[in-house]
């Protein structure tokens, strides 16, 4: 894909969503957002093998205010607002290492796939993309 082909892509709120993208392409994914004047935030879940423990990574990430609640329904609050991170024309969420999560806790791995998703309808009917990437990375057939 082209640096063009992907800021259109990117640009584009109604496709945006959470998805798995492979490792090698993590860097392109930046400086396309970077040059769309997206926020980019970049989350390590390596140490997030649990609900606690990931929503506790998000929360330092993307710098919630203090009355983030440490609970699914605060998660999807915070996230459907934003307000307090520097306006942008949208936002790159990059969730790296999410293997120990996926793995350990498939359930609040699906639960927090879905609070992305909804995040990213949110802001897109508001015109603004929100991209949750999950950099993988892939293994030869």
């Amino acid at each position: 894909m082209t640096d063009v082909e992907l800021g259109a892509l990117l640009a584009d709120a109604s496709q945006a969503g959470s998805y798995f993208v492979d490792a090698r392409d993590r860097a392109a994914l930046v400086e396309a957002a970077t040059a769309l004047d997206f926020a980019v935030v970049a989350i390590n879940l390596e140490n997030a093998e649990d609900k606690p423990a990931l929503l506790e990574a998000m929360a330092d990430g993307l710098l919630f205010p203090e009355w983030f609640g440490g609970n699914w329904d605060a998660l999807a609050d915070c996230l459907g607002d934003l307000s307090w991170l520097p306006a942008r024309h949208g936002m790159l969420l990059l969730l790296d290492h999410s293997g120990d999560l996926r793995d350990g806790a498939p359930g609040d791995f699906a639960t927090l796939l879905d609070i992305l998703d909804e995040a990213a309808k949110q802001h897109a009917a508001a015109g603004v993309p929100f991209w949750a990437l999950l950099p993988v990375v892939s293994t030869p057939s």
